[in-house]
């Protein structure tokens, strides 16, 4: 049955669109393979999340080699969900490319721009559905390397794009570098690449030097790839400069994406009873976690445009992410794992919303949002209902994790690192305050003549806020989801570590 194959379909879809869209000199034909490219991994990934849940996890061995000699996707609850996350980010972002990208992109240009976002969703999605460590390296650089392109096709409104896209490039290169010599060094001590093969390995070797290495190694090197606090320099001026649909893309995926690998690290190939990764946790994860929600949050406040103002919010929120995972329980991985989730639906419908005011008036300065409240009242609505969900107010999603990332630190004792989460939460009401201020409370400029945006812009973008308001006011979706993610993680069978119970 075809359903048998839907974790390859999910993968393959995108690349081969990939290939069909380089052959086209038709934009149109081009996004229209992009639409199909987006949407069948999206219907696909429902499907596996489906399969999963009712069945347990999925198992695909590639050309019907068995692992761990072959190249295998292994899909449980976690990468089941993250699948979705990231192909419905894909797919709204593809339909809102139509409009975006002819404002942005020269017209010859444009079969190449489609071919780079297949290419970078087929890769970031066979990262996440891989069972292999050497393949999930594979697909980190294609999706890489086709952002780094995406990146400087902004270059057509802002020459920065190509700096910003220079520097993406290099920060990459190292942290792929730092993944594969760690990797080398994990092949050198267990002989294969297989994760679930490498845990089983791992869990007979003891504590030694090598494996410390290797595993710092790998963790350095994604930490670049996830932008966390301080590694995060390449993330503004690529967030800022990009192309508006590729910022919201990548705002929504990329990071995200590279965390997830992480996360595998952390909890399939080796386990929580690995004394250096619990030194990890506690001693890099928590205070970079602490830190990068601050010091971050603090830099977006001074921030006159709005791009690299909601850039600098991305680097806070993986911050809170890693607060998440650095509890080191189910608790605080489960409310990591639904932040993800919130965050990549805000996030990305924010940087659409940015889209959308970028269209209509060429800029994205927060002088160009004065009066906005009035001309682009749909536009500027779903904005701040973003604002609203990342400030975490109640009845929306950003509530929702960051109450149950509150509840996992109080369970662990940290009234601290609780009331730390709070105190972040207020930094963002003032970053968003400004723009909220000058859209509904300042005089648009005279003479001004800017309309509300198209049809075809405002639909994926009030999609994914209909989507946040739905799971905001009905939570028990995407907490069950992140719980059954959560326990995938934490309990894996390759950690023998005993149940526990969420709070």
């Amino acid at each position: 049955m075809i359903t048998g194959h839907l974790p390859v379909i999910a993968v393959m879809t995108p690349l081969l669109g990939a290939i069909l869209c380089v052959l086209t000199r038709s934009s149109i034909l081009a996004w229209g393979l992009t639409l199909i490219g987006a949407a069948i991994p999206a219907l696909s990934s429902l499907i596996i999340l489906v399969q999963v849940l009712s069945r347990g996890m999925l198992s695909y061995h590639m050309g019907g080699w068995e692992p761990p000699w072959g190249i295998e996707f292994r899909i449980d609850a976690a990468n089941a969900f993250v699948l979705v996350i990231v192909s419905a980010v894909g797919l709204c972002c593809a339909f809102f490319a139509r409009k975006s990208v002819d404002e942005e992109i020269p017209q010859s240009s444009q079969p190449l721009f489609y071919t780079m976002l297949l290419l970078c969703l087929g890769g970031m999605l066979g990262v996440v559905a891989t069972g292999d460590a050497f393949n999930l390296f594979v697909f980190l650089e294609i999706s890489s390397l086709s952002a780094y392109v995406l990146v400087a096709m902004g270059a057509q409104r802002e020459r920065r794009a190509l700096t910003a896209a220079f520097n993406y490039l290099i920060i990459g290169t190292i942290g792929a570098s730092f993944y594969v010599i760690g990797l080398g060094l994990i092949y050198m001590l267990t002989g294969t690449l297989n994760m679930a093969d490498i845990a089983v390995r791992i869990s007979t070797l003891g504590d030694n030097t090598a494996l410390r290495m290797g595993f710092a190694f790998i963790m350095v090197g994604l930490s670049l790839k996830f932008a966390m606090f301080p590694l995060h320099f390449w993330l503004p001026n690529a967030y800022t400069f990009a192309p508006s649909v590729v910022t919201a893309f990548l705002a929504g995926t990329a990071t995200k994406v590279a965390l997830y690998a992480g996360l595998r690290v952390l909890y399939t190939m080796f386990s929580i009873g690995f004394l250096f990764q619990t030194e990890t946790m506690l001693y890099v994860f928590l205070p970079l976690g602490l830190a990068a929600v601050f010091a971050a949050s603090i830099t977006a406040i001074f921030q006159d445009n709005v791009k690299r103002m909601l850039a600098y919010s991305s680097v806070a929120q993986m911050g809170y992410l890693l607060i998440g995972i650095s509890l080191a329980n189910i608790g605080g991985l489960m409310a990591a794992v639904l932040h993800l989730f919130n965050h990549a639906i805000l996030k990305s419908g924010l940087f659409l919303a940015i889209g959308c005011v970028v269209y209509r008036t060429g800029s994205c300065s927060i002088a160009a949002f004065r009066g906005l409240g009035h001309q682009m009242p749909w536009t500027m609505a779903a904005l701040v209902i973003g604002a609203l969900g990342m400030i975490g107010m109640p009845a929306t999603v950003g509530f929702t994790s960051k109450w149950f990332l509150v509840l996992a630190a109080i369970d662990s004792g940290w009234w601290f690192v609780a009331l730390s989460i709070v105190a972040g939460s207020l930094l963002t009401l003032i970053y968003f305050g400004r723009i909220i201020e000058a859209a509904y409370l300042q005089p648009a400029p005279e003479n001004s003549t800017i309309t509300e945006a198209p049809f075809l812009l405002l639909l994926p973008v009030w999609l994914l806020m209909i989507t946040s308001i739905t799971f905001g006011i009905n939570s028990e979706l995407p907490v069950t989801l992140a719980r059954a993610a959560s326990q995938a993680l934490f309990l894996d069978p390759h950690n023998g570590l005993p149940p526990q119970v969420s709070p």
